[in-house]
């Protein structure tokens, strides 16, 4: 499916350069000279690098529509991560590469989003939130309150997270996607399971 240059939209797949790229930001410009153009970044979906390009109007590119699938994750071999697919049960393995760091956070049995391209899995979309058991936790400074400072702490697979003060070995926490590791303050609706930043 051809679109012309100005008609791409952000979350549009299109190949250019012999590459599948998101569109992530979309500006249109109008200089005062020259014909208008769409001011675009561009991330390449299978290893995250990014590109701004500009195109213009009467330029066309080749729009993508990926296949998603809702699969499970079975297991992981070393190099290679194996899913089934919820329709066919047919089993889909992927490269641990493609997955990157998120890979730690895959468990038994998780749906996962598997979008593929002419058959060929390209992206895997974990869920957005996932509970972990903390395995390690380091002690409570003398003097350190709740809500002025966060700790240290090792969830089960091995990745460090940091969790308010009160947070103990054996505590099950929910680890959302949307905070890096190690890096902001947990969000505080603290019910039996903490919500902690980490699983990006």
């Amino acid at each position: 499916m051809k679109l012309n240059g100005n008609a791409i939209k952000p979350g549009n797949v299109i190949e250019h350069n012999s590459r599948l790229w998101t569109a992530v930001k979309v500006a249109h410009v109008k200089p005062g000279k020259g014909g208008a153009f769409a001011q675009i970044e561009l991330r390449d979906i299978r290893d995250g690098t990014k590109l701004n390009e500009r195109f213009r109007s009467s330029e066309t590119v080749e729009r993508v529509i990926l296949e998603e699938s809702e699969c499970t994750f079975l297991y992981d071999d070393g190099d290679h991560l194996v899913f089934m697919h919820g329709e066919t049960f047919e089993q889909i393995s992927v490269a641990t590469d493609m997955v990157g760091d998120r890979a730690a956070f895959l468990q038994d049995g998780m749906a996962v989003t598997v979008a593929s391209h002419e058959g060929e899995p390209i992206s895997i979309d974990l869920p957005d939130t996932v509970v972990m058991e903390v395995s390690e936790a380091d002690a409570v400074v003398k003097g350190q309150t709740a809500s002025s400072s966060y700790k240290p702490a090792v969830l089960e697979n091995g990745v460090r997270v940091l969790v308010p003060p009160h947070i103990e070995a054996g505590t099950r926490i929910v680890v959302s996607r949307k905070m890096p590791p190690m890096s902001s303050a947990p969000r505080t609706d603290l019910t039996p399971q903490r919500h902690c930043p980490g699983y990006s």
